[in-house]
């Protein structure tokens, strides 16, 4: 059974093969199938995980549990959140008020006193700042959000990677990312320099040298990596 083609059922409360029930079994609730092929789900005697076969992976029980990203998953018990590996054990020992899911080993966490910052694999900090906000790293990058209200991006050492700031930010996607200032959205290069001089009301990230815009008289149009207009949509 190719486990990429598990599907959960409409209900959230089984498992569909060539769309029939498998496991033999319903559950309270259950969220699709990651890699390495483990699936969380809930039922009257807590959240767990489960294999390919439909067998428990281990004998803990937590309030809630997420799927695998870098063989590490985000569980719920009470109110304390923290990582386990495949065994269901804890990775580290610290626990925090929310979890993220591991990208690049590397995970955003939230603390009791509500600051955002990035650990490792192990669960160790990769940096000492706090964050009133952290996003997720791509291509080794993030966003993150500083005490003074502006958005800026940081590397996988939680240093800045410039010396720009924003009222708002985007992931880099193909070498550009969103970002906003007191005049509207645009797109910027890794240097935090905008690419051209327009600003919109929104904008998507550029795909394959495009991307879509609106403008502040709610005209949708194409720009290209220039910022010229390509045409209306």
């Amino acid at each position: 059974m190719n486990w990429q083609e598990i599907k959960v059922s409409e209900d959230n409360t089984h498992f569909l093969f060539d769309g029939k029930p498998i496991f033999g079994k319903t559950f309270i609730e259950v969220l699709k199938f990651h890699s390495p092929a483990l699936a969380p789900v809930l039922d009257n005697s807590g959240a767990y995980h489960i294999d390919v076969n439909g067998n428990e992976l281990y004998r803990n029980r937590y309030s809630r549990t997420f799927g695998f990203y870098c063989n590490r998953a985000s569980v719920i018990d009470g109110n304390r959140w923290f990582h386990i590996n495949e065994k269901g054990e804890r990775v580290y020992q610290t626990s925090f008020s929310w979890t993220g899911n591991f990208q690049e080993n590397i995970c955003t966490v939230r603390n009791t006193d509500n600051q955002y910052f990035h650990i490792d694999i192990n669960g160790n900090r990769i940096y000492a700042d706090n964050f009133v906000y952290a996003g997720d790293y791509k291509d080794g990058i993030a966003c993150v959000k500083s005490k003074d209200g502006f958005y800026r991006h940081i590397d996988n050492k939680g240093k800045l990677i410039n010396d720009k700031s924003f009222l708002d930010l985007g992931v880099f996607h193909k070498n550009f990312a969103t970002a906003k200032d007191n005049n509207g959205w645009f797109h910027i290069d890794k240097k935090g320099k905008e690419v051209y001089k327009n600003r919109y009301l929104t904008i998507e990230p550029f795909y394959n040298g495009f991307a879509l815009v609106t403008t502040f008289d709610n005209e949708k149009i194409i720009i290209d990596e220039k910022g010229q207009k390509i045409l209306t949509v």
